[in-house]
């Protein structure tokens, strides 16, 4: 059954909202890559696995960077991922450095840009030394805002700079979407303690929500961040939006921090993984070792993890 949004939207602007058009290129690149496998069950099988996938969230792993940040769907979907697969780093209470939250990234993502990791990684220690540890949950929540808003956040970061050195902010432009992201603007030890007029910089954010093309967390929760105070750091401000339950619920890709833990899914198929796993070693106690056979490749690549990277002890 159509939902009322489809109906209500002309055809062109439903396929642009939902980014239809990029998962069809996806899928017939994937087609033409892994034709001769396909030939074997199908091309209707085919595209009825690969959008199978998209719309379980699976279709990112192990997927190039430019294609995990294409659109809102696949950045949920690999922040779901990421925190179903090393949510045990939080569980075992073990806190990791900057370079080993990357490596973990770079295990669904082998692409994944150290810079965009280590812009995460300030919003934690607010730009102190980038060899300190950090909890899961708090990397977690700073690295949704800054992957999701990425864009966004870069335009922010441009503001707050305009506003310390008394420019126009109105004159920022919006990053294109090339794709690269920017190097922020060197935030001198200055700017870190005074920061910036929150009513002022409040303004400025709205101007920007109104114009800017990308994703950008909800104004009305922006503004009631903002109301808070009287003044703030650029960094301060992304460490208040990372621990917003309002922004965390809007975008919709994690659990609340207090449910963080807890993954009742990836718990039953794990048990079930280990009952399976035992019972297969008790079949073949004192047997001689077989060849094990790779496991099948889902066409496009999109079943080869099976969410199993999670810690098994």
């Amino acid at each position: 059954m159509l939902s009322p949004e489809r109906l209500a939207l002309p055809d062109y602007e439903y396929l642009a909202q939902r980014h239809v058009l990029t998962y069809m290129e996806d899928a017939v690149c994937q087609l033409l890559e892994n034709r001769e496998d396909i030939s074997q069950y199908g091309i209707a099988r085919f595209f009825t696995e690969y959008f199978n996938s998209v719309c379980q969230g699976t279709h990112i792993l192990f997927r190039e960077f430019s294609f995990i940040q294409a659109t809102p769907h696949n950045r949920v979907s690999f922040l779901r991922a990421f925190w179903r697969c090393f949510r045990t780093v939080g569980k075992n209470g073990d806190l990791l450095t900057t370079k080993e939250y990357h490596c973990l990234l770079q295990l669904l993502c082998p692409d994944f840009p150290l810079e965009l990791t280590q812009k995460a990684a300030r919003i934690v220690l607010m730009d102190d030394a980038m060899d300190c540890l950090m909890s899961f949950s708090d990397f977690l929540f700073a690295f949704q805002i800054q992957f999701y808003y990425s864009e966004f956040l870069d335009s922010v970061a441009a503001i707050y700079q305009d506003l310390l050195s008394g420019k126009n902010p109105n004159t920022v432009i919006v990053p294109t979407s090339s794709g690269q992201h920017r190097q922020r603007p060197a935030l001198g030890e200055a700017s870190m303690l005074e920061g910036v007029e929150a009513s002022l910089f409040c303004q400025c954010l709205e101007n920007l929500c109104d114009r800017h093309k990308y994703s950008c967390p909800p104004p009305a929760l922006v503004k009631e961040v903002l109301s808070n105070v009287q003044r703030l750091t650029f960094y301060g401000f992304l460490m208040a939006l990372s621990k917003h339950h309002g922004i965390n619920q809007a975008l919709g890709a994690l659990p609340d921090k207090g449910d963080l833990m807890h993954d009742p899914a990836m718990d039953e198929e794990l048990e079930r993984l280990h009952s399976i796993k035992g019972r297969t070693h008790i079949a073949t106690q004192g047997l001689a070792p077989s060849r094990v056979t790779p496991a099948t490749q889902v066409p496009g690549g999109h079943g080869r993890c099976g969410l199993l990277l999670e810690n098994s002890h």
